[in-house]
């Protein structure tokens, strides 16, 4: 199986280095055996299919040209020709008036936004090519060329695809890719509360805040990393874990044959669902504090003679933390587990129970395997949420108690994510807060793509067929 996997990829990445050299084929084949009108449009776009009569092509290949030319002249040249320094001329005071110079952030933002227009410029180009080629060589065969009408109407018929998906891939690469990529670029740089533009200029710094990150000497916070990405692990599994096994235990117990009121429990535990988390997680937050119902009834009663630190003892903390979140996330996964069981067919239980199998070796053979498989990548997506999940950790603890051991006001319950919230809001430090946004990414798919690959539902997909 490992071997096929492998296989696979091998075979991908040398389809990828084909198609690759395909294109550069492509571009000098057309150019050489092309005419003077398909010669031409390599300088403007569209040349070629407006003089063949293919107006709405030919015009849309000219205009995407004529946008990118506006564009860089009017706009993306400013930005793009100052990326490497991100601006030189610090904006000051003269007299009574503020001159301003450089904004570094607009030029790292519009900067990335004119690479992409060049990008994408290539691309038209190449589409540019291949659309002569294509009218050449059925020119050649003796065919006639599609109509305006014909070009129009495709584009609700045979290409409707292209045009369903046109805005929605803009919005994309406007509204999510153009970000990471900006996030990415200002974990190399010093932009922090210091320099922050338009006041004061940031410029790049290499790997230093990567260094700063791994670095467990002198202003180094890597003891504090290795210490949130610890804690934000073993969150993230007992999270995980103990919500899918509880969980499952819950709906097995709940449907099992002779258990008055399956309906009212299942409603006692939807109506935590119905209330929304960040209510439930305030009003719990509250109960456990100092100063708390659970403290003072337990005072009152005389149970304890000190309050318990629910909150402020860090272990005690992380404890209560996993306990609160196996309350919320229960009900969720009872009521998946649920309608799974329902589908496990009962003649594998019957052929068990005659072979006497105890319910324990059900469970084991039958029930756990078959939900395992279904549910895996499920399974994969919660651990991957609760590597990220903002929401419980934060509404409960704001990721305290804090500790002078730890940089950048990281507390001990404290996940990557609300340190990199901590960060970003609280301390202004976008750079050190890009380092650990791009630690997030990868430790979060790096155990993704391990995991997926060793999922049951993956290696053997006919395995319950």
């Amino acid at each position: 199986m490992a071997q096929g996997t492998d296989n696979k990829k091998t075979g991908a990445l040398s389809e990828f280095f084909k198609a690759f050299g395909r294109g550069f084929k492509d571009i000098g084949v057309t150019f050489a055996e092309g005419d003077w009108k398909t010669k031409l449009s390599y300088l403007i776009f569209g040349f070629g299919p407006l003089l063949r009569g293919q107006f709405v092509t030919g015009a849309a290949l000219l205009a995407c040209e004529a946008l990118f030319i506006w564009f860089m002249t009017g706009f993306g040249w400013k930005y793009l020709s100052k990326i490497a320094t991100l601006g030189t001329v610090a904006t000051k005071k003269v007299g009574r008036k503020t001159v301003y110079g450089d904004n570094s952030f607009l030029i790292l933002l519009f900067g990335v936004l004119a690479i992409f227009a060049v990008i994408a410029l290539i691309a038209v180009w190449y589409i540019n090519i291949r659309v002569n080629r294509k009218e050449e060589l059925i020119l050649k065969s003796g065919k006639k060329l599609p109509s305006n009408r014909d070009v129009i109407a495709s584009l609700f018929d045979k290409n409707f695809d292209k045009t369903l998906l046109a805005l929605p891939v803009t919005g994309i690469f406007i509204f999510t890719v153009l970000p990471i990529v900006f996030m990415i670029l200002v974990a190399f740089t010093n932009y922090d509360k210091n320099h922050q533009s338009p006041t004061n200029l940031f410029t790049w710094v290499g790997f230093e805040n990567f260094k700063n990150l791994v670095s467990f000497s002198g202003a180094g916070i890597g003891s504090t990393f290795v210490h949130v990405l610890l804690w934000t692990l073993v969150w993230a599994f007992f999270a995980t874990f103990t919500n899918y096994f509880l969980g499952l235990a819950v709906a097995m117990l709940i449907n099992k044959k002779g258990i008055k009121f399956q309906k009212l429990w299942r409603t006692i535990l939807v109506m935590t669902i119905a209330v929304p988390q960040f209510v439930s997680l305030l009003y719990v937050m509250k109960m456990f504090a100092n100063d708390g119902l659970i403290n003072g009834y337990l005072l009152k009663w005389g149970i304890i003679k000190n309050y318990i630190p629910f909150w402020t003892d860090p272990v005690l903390a992380r404890i209560t933390i996993i306990v609160v979140n196996i309350w919320i996330g229960i009900p969720y996964m009872m009521l998946i587990a649920t309608g799974l069981l329902m589908n496990i067919p009962e003649d594998l239980y019957e052929s068990a129970r005659i072979d006497g199998a105890n319910p324990w070796q059900m469970f084991r053979s039958i029930t756990l395997p078959y939900m395992l498989f279904v549910t895996g990548p499920f399974l994969l997506t919660q651990f991957t949420g609760n590597l990220n999940n903002f929401n419980v950790i934060y509404l409960l603890t704001q990721g305290k108690p804090q500790s002078v051991n730890l940089a950048e006001k990281a507390g001990n319950t404290d996940l990557l994510i609300t340190w990199l919230y901590k960060m970003t809001v609280n301390d202004t430090n976008y750079r050190m807060a890009a380092v650990i946004g791009i630690m997030v990414f990868v430790v979060t798919a790096v155990i993704s793509l391990v995991v997926y690959n060793m999922l049951p539902s993956v290696r053997d997909e006919e395995g319950f067929q």
